[in-house]
């Protein structure tokens, strides 16, 4: 290696000296037609070149070989290095500091260069570098997010689907055996088949609601899902919901505050039945028996209802509110109370969903009374008009109309 660099080195300052003799030969010629200022600039030319191709070393050499050959050449007394005229050691003397300034500062421009082209280079090596490690930070981040999923799924099919197939498993074995059993073993009465059969029916109610919010969530995720709007009353939704969740309140109180002379809205009456049902099933789990939980429905602007639950439970802390909405996180890992068995974290995600495709928000509050928690979400009115028949009066036009959710 060391050999190389020694034999680049020689060929430089090998250039720089086959320049200036080059010079001196084209010149030579004609030295009687040319006046002393045209060679010395020529010379001067070489030196600029030779600076910046190779650098400040060669560009002395060739300033000192260009001072030697204007000397020897084009200066009376020609081929000999004495200096008859006093002015030729001037224009000689000017010549050579001249020349060996303009080789070191071109020399310099050179390095100048060179090192804005290798803080180029080391910038973009950064830039690809840091690229890179945000690449694999990112990479990092969506395997640690992934795990984290993978461990809720797993924590869901183990809790949620573990659970009611072992009751249905249990239940339905039992009825098995007391229909194949003999004669001498004491069968299940009526009332205790019946009971088997609701825990059979409840089970498969619970498996069948999980499958359904799993597809719910992926649809949501890859933006599959779909609104089938119809005019409707916000006091149908309520009413649905409050059916549907019967089973859930069964030990609570309920209260519904519902604005006078609401209007109609066009909304999937189907979906946000189901997001007030998650809102009522969530306040249900965390308050305790007996208390109330209160269902509000209020026009807060021209163009938007808002349905409010609220519930007299331990509430949500503010630093959870956002997150309660994510997939998979269950609020009651991080120290909250429950009266039942917390979800697997789906409803509550589900719902934002549903509720943003209406063009809605949905969020968290404290209750009013200042103890408990207090879930809102709001959905558009829909059209300013009703559409109208020709007989006269507005009627509720079935309108099926898509966006980007599907249920």
């Amino acid at each position: 290696m060391a050999r190389d660099v020694f034999k680049k080195t020689w060929v430089k300052y090998a250039l720089a000296t086959f320049g200036i003799a080059s010079v001196t030969a084209v010149l030579l010629p004609l030295r009687g037609h040319i006046n002393s200022t045209t060679v010395g600039f020529a010379y001067l030319l070489i030196v600029v070149f030779v600076a910046i191709l190779w650098g400040s070393k060669p560009a002395l050499l060739a300033s000192l070989l260009g001072m030697l050959s204007f000397n020897f050449f084009f200066l009376p007394p020609y081929h000999t290095f004495r200096i008859a005229d006093p002015q030729n050691w001037v224009a000689l003397a000017s010549f050579f500091i001249t020349a060996l300034a303009v080789g070191q500062l071109s020399a310099r421009a050179r390095r100048r260069a060179e090192e804005a082209e290798a803080g180029r280079v080391e910038i973009r090596r950064l830039y690809e570098g840091l690229q890179s490690a945000f690449e694999r930070a990112s990479e990092a981040e969506a395997l640690k997010k992934s795990e984290r999923l993978k461990s809720a799924l797993l924590d869901a099919v183990t809790h949620d689907i573990r659970t009611p197939l072992t009751s249905i498993k249990a239940s339905a074995t039992l009825l098995l055996e007391d229909r194949e059993s003999s004669e001498q073993v004491e069968k299940l009465n009526a009332e205790e088949q019946q009971a088997m059969l609701r825990v059979i029916t409840h089970g498969a109610d619970r498996l069948d609601r999980f499958v359904e919010g799993i597809v719910d969530l992926a649809r949501i995720e890859s933006g599959d899902m779909r609104l089938y709007r119809n005019w409707g009353a916000v006091e149908d939704i309520i009413e649905a919901a409050l059916a549907q969740s019967e089973p859930l309140t069964r030990e609570h109180q309920i209260k519904v505050l519902v604005q006078d002379e609401l209007p109609v809205v066009r909304v999937d009456s189907r979906a946000v039945t189901e997001v007030l049902y998650t809102l009522i099933d969530n306040a249900s789990k965390y308050a305790p028996a007996g208390t109330t939980i209160t269902i509000a429905a209020n026009r807060v602007a021209d163009d938007v209802i808002e349905i409010a639950v609220e519930d007299q439970g331990p509430g949500i802390p503010s630093s959870l509110r956002e997150r309660v909405f994510e997939r998979f996180y269950r609020a009651a890992n991080d120290g909250m109370t429950s009266g039942r068995a917390g979800g697997i974290g789906m409803g509550l995600a589900i719902a934002k969903g549903i509720v943003e495709a209406h063009a809605g928000r949905i969020w968290i509050d404290d209750a009013g009374s200042g103890h408990g928690g207090r879930l809102v979400f709001t959905v558009p009115v829909g059209d300013d008009e009703l559409p109208r028949s020709a007989d006269g009066p507005a009627q509720p036009e079935s309108v099926e109309s898509q966006s980007k959710i599907e249920r």
